[in-house]
């Protein structure tokens, strides 16, 4: 049955990227979803980023009980922990419920309504037309959502340190600057494309083969925030392990 199903969502895969017909159109898409998908979900990561940040931050103080230990540490792992894990990764999975569940429920609506048959029965490219500019979008967007969810994680951080006293604004800045690694941001980077890609096909593919009705569109959208989290947490340990 996994088979089954991997082998269909590469077919799908395969439509997706044939030739379009026609570029403008898609190009409209495109930026459409674009703005659906980035400034859509900017409040939410927003809020989560900063309590990631804050969290990490009060946490980390909380455990550094000796007193042989720079309290500018704390600065450092909450850089690295949002970097490499906490934003790149909790962002994605909160993304998988908000954009994931939004394409697939539009999709599969198209699917019950027969609306994916009309556009198939006049030559349009159906997986292209609907599927292509989802996923350029959310590849576009979301690597940047990712971007600003770790700028204001450790803002959110910074803030959360100084203001209970756990670490002043200079050591939480020393930790900041000290034995930054740059490498860390592509692996954070290359994380978020995949996690985009996982959560658009995914999504799409649970929309794109939904049979029934208004309950099975449920069903598919369910489906879609599932897998998209289990995928996103199994290609997050491969990614770690072949780049760290």
């Amino acid at each position: 049955m996994v088979f089954y199903h991997f082998g269909k969502y590469i077919l799908m895969l395969k439509a997706v990227f044939r030739r379009p017909e026609k570029i403008s159109i898609y190009k409209n898409e495109v930026f459409k979803e674009m703005v659906a998908i980035g400034l859509g979900s900017l409040g939410i990561i927003s809020i989560i980023s900063v309590f990631i940040g804050a969290v990490t931050t009060v946490q980390t103080a909380f455990q550094l009980t000796s007193d042989l230990i720079p309290k500018s540490i704390i600065g450092s792992i909450t850089r690295d922990s949002t970097i490499l894990e906490l934003s790149p990764t909790i962002c994605s999975l909160v993304l998988a419920g908000k954009v994931g569940s939004s394409i697939a429920s539009q999709i599969g609506t198209m699917r019950v309504t027969e609306q994916i048959d009309a556009l198939e029965i006049m030559g349009i490219n159906a997986p292209g037309y609907l599927i292509l500019p989802k996923l350029l979008g959310g590849v576009i967007m979301i690597p940047i959502l990712i971007v600003i969810a770790i700028a204001l994680s450790i803002v959110g951080g910074y803030l959360a340190g100084v203001a209970s006293g756990a670490v002043t604004a200079n050591e939480f800045t020393q930790g900041l600057t000290t034995d930054f690694i740059p490498f860390t941001l592509v692996v954070a980077l290359v994380k978020a494309l995949i996690f985009a890609f996982i959560i658009t096909t995914v999504s799409a593919y649970q929309g794109f083969f939904t049979n029934g009705g208004a309950i099975e569109v449920g069903n598919s959208s369910t489906k879609a925030v599932v897998i998209s989290c289990i995928a996103i947490l199994v290609s997050d340990y491969i990614i770690a392990q072949l780049l760290l």
